[in-house]
């Protein structure tokens, strides 16, 4: 079973320092396998060539790829940014640059080997006057800077009453191969604009964004349902979206062989602990339906039955519901909360092969029975967050560079994997399978995030989007410089 927990923290934490500072010193960076020349631009004195740049750079949060850049840049304006992009575009052998934020990638998407990787974080620390977040509050939206953090966002806007309130419709960026500083939205350079949006980076660095706002509420009514029957489970989360007045839900799995609560979610009690795990002993698999009703002062005294008029027609299992009152910003800072109590006891900074896909609705009970019941159940090897739940393909515009299911709804799954150093394979192993499961059995789904190892791969990934994809390719980074951690144009 792979669980980092039976490993002393201590031991964790001097393995991982270990392990990393070993695979940089057996591959220091190599300054030659940039030009010369590069000695010369104003922007020089900002690269690092150290081994805490490098090993912060040929990292993430994965902690299974591990890429030495040539150098880190570290900007101190967006300026630095696009000198060095242009300089790159100008050589005769350009080379790779990727842009690294908080490295919450899993496979090396953000590392550049061979490259440069641009620490966008350096930016924040050279914004003056909060100019990294620029809040209006008669427009009703904020820019942020690219190097920001959702709670950063957050806790700017909440100062004025505010809060995002969905997807980003305005970009600035820093194109690509070409390092042209441009402004785009769907009215405005809109193919660039949506060449962005699922384009995994390899079209520009994205340096702003603007950020819708609205009114920001108080506290939060959060309510679990537990369910014995996935179909039962699929069909009630399909009509709750269908519905309106609902801020969130999500969808998840716990198995007889884990504990009820995990890292990214400690929701019961010591008391409901102990039914959920009676309730598994019977079952051997429960499904969770969470669902989130939003309220401030003026609506404290109706969310209550706002919720009980959602949750009728529901049928989860009798005297199996709960429920949670907490503040808007405890809740959306809730998995922030398990970060930090696992790297307390050093188990954040582990291998983590995660896999998430996108189902059609239409298999998604095949894909119950086969994965998470033939696979992941049978195997017991995985004890990580699982996530299933239902969305919609109306909010994901066809001009996007995202891919998904060609089902009017589908269900992001999202298996969390967390192991050790010494049987990760293990659970890569079991996503293969789970791949090689689908494709067997002729699940249309759609890995989000993935990291395919050939070229053939990525085209049968974007399907009918791929000539499409590499004309923006093309049109926006032609000497193919950003991204090369993606494997779709450098490597493959």
């Amino acid at each position: 079973m792979a669980s980092p927990s039976l490993i002393p923290a201590h031991f964790i934490v001097f393995f991982v320092v270990s392990r990393l500072m070993s695979i940089i010193g057996n591959l220091r960076p190599s300054k030659n396998s940039l030009p010369c020349e590069i000695d010369s631009l104003g922007v020089h004195a900002k690269l690092r060539y150290d081994l805490d740049a490098i090993g912060l750079a040929s990292t993430d949060y994965g902690n299974i790829v591990h890429e030495i850049p040539s150098a880190v840049l570290y900007p101190t304006s967006i300026d630095d940014i696009i000198e060095f992009i242009k300089f790159s575009n100008e050589c005769p052998l350009p080379f790779n640059v990727a842009a690294r934020g908080h490295g919450h990638s899993v496979r090396g998407q953000a590392m550049a080997h061979d490259g440069v990787v641009v620490n966008m974080l350096s930016l924040k620390k050279h914004y003056k006057n909060g100019n990294g977040i620029r809040v209006s509050t008669s427009g009703n939206y904020a820019d942020v800077g690219g190097e920001q953090l959702w709670i950063d966002v957050l806790n700017a806007t909440l100062e004025h009453g505010l809060a995002p309130l969905s997807w980003t419709d305005y970009l600035y960026l820093t194109v690509g191969g070409k390092g042209d500083f441009m402004t785009c939205s769907k009215d405005q350079n809109s193919e660039l604009f949506y060449a962005v949006l699922g384009g995994l980076g390899l079209f520009g660095i994205i340096t702003r964004a603007r950020i819708v706002l609205a009114k920001a509420p108080k506290r939060v009514k959060w309510v679990r349902m537990i369910y014995s029957d996935f179909s039962i489970f699929t069909r009630d989360q399909e009509h709750l979206i269908s519905t309106k007045g609902l801020e969130y839900l999500e969808g998840s799995l716990l198995m007889d062989y884990t504990p009820a609560n995990n890292w990214r979610s400690s929701f019961f009690s010591p008391s409901n602990e102990s039914q959920i795990i009676s309730l598994l002993k019977k079952h051997g698999i429960l499904y969770c339906l969470d669902m989130v009703k939003y309220y401030d002062d003026e609506t404290a005294n109706s969310v209550d039955k706002d919720v009980q008029m959602l949750q009728e027609g529901l049928n989860f299992i009798p005297g199996f519901t709960f429920m949670r009152d907490e503040t808007y910003v405890d809740f959306l800072n809730r998995v922030r909360r398990g970060e930090i109590t696992l790297k307390s006891k050093g188990l954040w900074d582990v291998p983590n092969p995660w896999l998430n896909l996108l189902v059609p609705k239409s298999r998604i009970l095949d894909f119950n029975a086969g994965v998470f019941v033939d696979i992941i159940h049978r195997q017991k090897k995985t004890t990580g967050p699982l996530l299933v739940f239902p969305l919609t393909k109306i909010v994901w515009d066809d001009k996007m560079s995202a891919v998904v299911p060609d089902e009017d709804i589908f269900y992001s799954v999202g298996l969390l994997h967390s192991g050790s150093f010494n049987d990760w394979q293990d659970l890569d192993n079991q996503n293969n399978e789970i791949l090689e499961f689908c494709d067997r059995a002729g699940i249309k789904m759609k890995q989000y995030l993935p990291h395919y190892k050939s070229k053939e791969e990525w085209i049968k990934h974007f399907g009918p989007k791929w000539n499409t994809f590499q004309e923006r390719k093309a049109q926006f980074d032609p000497r193919m410089i950003l991204s090369p951690g993606q494997n779709i144009f450098n490597y493959v």
